[in-house]
Order: C-alpha cells, then structure tokens, then sequence
C-alpha cells in the first residue's frame, strides 16, 4: 500500500522535491537554486539543462534524506513556472536557445506588430489573454524566427516545444528514449495557442503566430497518469501536471466558484475559482485554465499576475546588497513606523494586471533627505500588498463578488509585517494554512488522485487547515489616503520605453 504522493516544483529560481503523506503533510524535501541569466536589459533566460541537472539533485536528495523507499511511491506530479519557454531537439534533448523566461520583455515587437490589427485585446475571447509579452506563444515564434536553422526542423516535426512542465516530464519519462510530450490545459492556457472552449491548439492562432502544431505537445488533463518515470523514480507513473499558480489553487482547495488564493513568490499571482464556465474580464485580469481531473468538466479561473514581489527583495538583496538574506527585509522595515511618504512601484518587467504596460519601467517616488534604508524596505513590501489590492479591485468588479478573505501561500506568508499591511490594506482577513508551500502540494494533490492515492476532493479539503489569521487594524480614511497615494504612484512609471 503506496504512503505517499510527491511532487516536483519546478519555479523560477529554484527547484523542489516534496514529499507528502495521505494527511498532505511533508515528510521530505530537497531544493536547488539555479541561475538567473540576463544577456540585455529585459531579457531573462534559464539553461534548460541545468534545470533538468538540478530536477534529478533535489529527487535523489529528498530521498536519501527521507530514507523513503521509492516502493511506497504512489505517484509523482509536476508543477512549473509557467509561460518560460523550451524548445528543444526531439531526438537528441538538446534544447535549441536557452529557455526564455515569463519575465522576459524580448518580444515586445512580436506582440506590438499583432496588436496593430485589433489592438492588444484582439484574441482574449478565444484564448483569455492579452497580447503581452508574459506568454509563451510569442517567445516559441520569437526562437523560430531568430534561432537559425530551427523553424525547419519544426517544419519536420524535428523539434518540441513546452512550457517546463512538457520538458521536465518528456525527460522523467525517458527523454529521447520514449519521453511523452504532453501538457495540461492550465498550462496549455498560458500559451495564447489554446482555445479556451475546446482546450484544443487553435488552428487560426498556430497560423498567426506561424507556429507548426508538430512542435506542440498533447494537451491533457492535469490528473492523469500521462506515463511512467525511469532513473531515480523508476516505474512511478507521472500523473500529475499544473502551472504553479493553478497547483496553488488546488492545494489550497479552493474547489468552489468564488474561492481564491493569492501566492507570495517571485511574482504574486491572485486566482478566483469562476467554476465550469470561461468568465471573460473587462478589468485587466486574465481568463485562464484553474484545472481538469480526469474526464470531468475543466474548472476556469480569473487571474491577476504580478510581475514583482519577492523578487523585489532578492534585487535589495542581490543587486543593491541592501540586505545579506531575503528574511533580513522584516527587520529592517520594522526600523521604520511607517514609509515615510515614499512608494516603490517594480515594474521591472514592464506592469502585468490591471493594467498590461510593457513600456512602464521600475520607480521609486515622493524621495525626500528623511528617507532611510529601513523606508526603502518598508515600501518593497508595502508594494507586494497594494498590488494585490489593485488586482482584487479588479477581480470584484469582473465576478460581482465581494471576496471576504484571502487564502494566501508561498515564501513571503512568514513575513508577519508583510501579511498584517495586506490584511489592512484590503480590508478583509488574510488566512495562512498550516502547509504553506501549497503549489508542491496540488501537483501531489492532482497525481494521487490520478492514481486513487485520493479518493476525491472531498478527502483534499479534509486536510486543509489554518495556521493563522491576520484581520484589519487600519482605519478606512488611512487605507484611502494610502491606496489613493500608490495609484498615483504607479501612473509615475507609464510610458517610460519609447
């Protein structure tokens, strides 16, 4: 009788093995930082070998460490940063060009020249999505128009293409001996290839974005046993597949229309359960795939994406050395009572939801001699919650429903400052469950119950718990004057690449 469900978590900056009982509770874990690899300004890649290289450490780590016999191994899911781009020889592995990352801004022209004839909006009834730079269509078009030699061996079928779930599991499953090349439907929604009521590749997006549909993977469902690992996992069936942000919805059993969860990570990503039926957003969100067990009916999402949050701290951290480890920025924003009238608005890579502005650029605003190191760090983390608040705006206004809390998951729910401004901010309490680390947990979630490890979602929500509650402390006038001061903050940062 198998003990366990695991899962590979394959994120922007690093990558996990997580192990989990029936109770969903982790008995073991390994995890690998991988390089972060910037050739000009707006462009972001990862070697995709690398992350394999790191994918196979952090499984055979997790194992000796939890001294778990792969015998007792039910089955074995995979959750990805979404929308980073692989494209890669069929019959050697050989990835083509580096894998080009959600946050990278490279194909700004590509999406600028299909917006001319319709505007930026021109397929988000078929395919849920803008045209921005964050999806992976454009960034595949982008490697067959500018990496020499591959738009004919994709012509031929030579080469594939997938988000890091496809390249992760076709080389689980033996690579060029025999890997399936599959996706699911959460993350076949990120592609702006999909259709999102036949959650088939649409014919009229392959043809303009001229891309060959003999490149693409098969789109599945994300609970089903799509094969069978080799190397460290032999035997174990592969049966899980979800972005991360649809795996977070999933751990965090927001099975329910009108359920949501925010997650904490690099970005911040807010996903609202809108049940079986695509709800189309007039405010800047995002119309996607939350999941699909089996053959039952596939369960949508609205989705506001964040580009900036936590990586905001890792640039105090790495680029102005402002701090020596990512948890130092409580402390030191502690220091402070409030942010002394400044706002940091990280648009890094452009701004995601609500407003889709590839041209806006980072800025720091209202400067003045009494700023101090400790304001600076008070405003970055101020930043993470009133962009939620600005998604949330939005998520109201396009689903009619006022949400009355926030289930929140990912690395910077530790961060006690951080949650309890979210919390005023809002206006509504934010919930912490008792596993945090829910993106790991869904992918595990939705391979057990391929497999009956689970007999259904009913016995996923028995095992949902809370950790802690933060509720408002802030009164209504402040949290305006405050809200009204970010807003115009962020209009500072519009236009800025000409």
């Amino acid at each position: 009788m198998a003990k366990y469900s695991v899962a590979i978590d394959q994120g922007t900056t690093s990558t996990r093995f997580m192990i989990f009982d029936h109770a969903g509770k982790v008995v073991g874990i390994d995890q690998k930082e991988h390089e972060q690899i910037f050739p000009k300004p707006g462009w972001v890649e990862h070697d995709a070998n690398e992350i394999w290289t790191r994918t196979q450490e952090v499984i055979a780590g997790a194992l000796k460490k939890s001294n778990i016999s792969i015998k007792d191994i039910a089955a074995v899911g995979i959750t990805n940063q979404r929308e980073t781009t692989v494209v890669w020889e069929k019959a050697t592995g050989k990835p083509v060009y580096n894998a080009i990352v959600w946050q990278d801004t490279r194909t700004d022209t590509i999406c600028n020249e299909l917006a001319k004839d319709g505007g930026q909006d021109r397929f988000r009834t078929k395919v849920g999505l803008p045209l921005a730079t964050y999806f992976s269509g454009p960034k595949a078009k982008w490697i067959l128009d500018n990496v020499e030699g591959v738009r004919a061996k994709a012509e031929k079928g030579e080469v594939l293409f997938g988000n890091i779930d496809s390249w992760v599991i076709w080389n689980l499953t033996g690579g060029p001996k025999g890997g399936v090349h599959v996706t699911d439907v959460s993350n076949a929604s990120r592609t702006m290839l999909m259709n999102l009521e036949t959650l088939d590749w649409d014919a009229d997006m392959l043809k303009v974005m001229d891309i060959p549909r003999a490149m693409l993977p098969a789109i599945k469902a994300s609970s089903e046993v799509y094969g069978y690992a080799v190397g460290a996992l032999e035997g174990i069936p592969v049966a899980g597949d979800l972005g991360d942000q649809q795996a977070a919805l999933f751990g965090q059993t927001c099975f329910s229309a009108g359920e949501a969860k925010n997650t904490y990570g690099t970005g911040c990503f807010m996903l609202l359960n809108t049940g079986t039926k695509p709800v189309q957003s007039n405010n800047g969100l995002l119309t996607t795939l939350g999941y699909k067990i089996g053959s039952e009916p596939a369960v949508y999402c609205l989705e506001g994406s964040i580009a900036i949050t936590g990586a905001l701290v890792q640039w105090l951290r790495d680029n102005l050395q402002m701090i020596e480890k990512s948890t130092d920025i409580e402390p030191l924003a502690r220091t402070v009572e409030d942010n002394g009238g400044i706002y940091f608005v990280p648009a890094f890579s452009g701004l995601f939801a609500p407003y889709w502005k590839s041209d806006a650029r980072g800025a720091v605003v209202g400067m003045t001699r009494y700023i101090t190191r400790g304001h600076i760090a008070r405003a970055a983390l101020e930043a993470t919650a009133f962009q939620t608040r600005e998604v949330l705006d939005a998520m109201n206004k396009d689903s009619g429903v006022d949400l009355t809390a926030l289930k929140v998951d990912g690395g910077m729910v530790y961060n006690e400052l951080l949650m309890q401004f979210q919390s005023d901010i809002l206006g509504v309490p934010v919930v912490r469950p008792q596993v945090a680390e829910t993106t790991a947990l869904g992918a595990a979630y939705a391979a057990g119950l391929a497999v009956g490890f689970w007999a259904n979602v009913e016995d996923l929500r028995a095992n949902w718990a809370k950790d802690k509650e933060w509720k408002p402390q802030m009164d209504e006038t402040l949290r305006s004057k405050e809200y009204k001061n970010w807003k115009k903050a962020v209009t500072r940062t519009f236009d800025w690449v000409e």
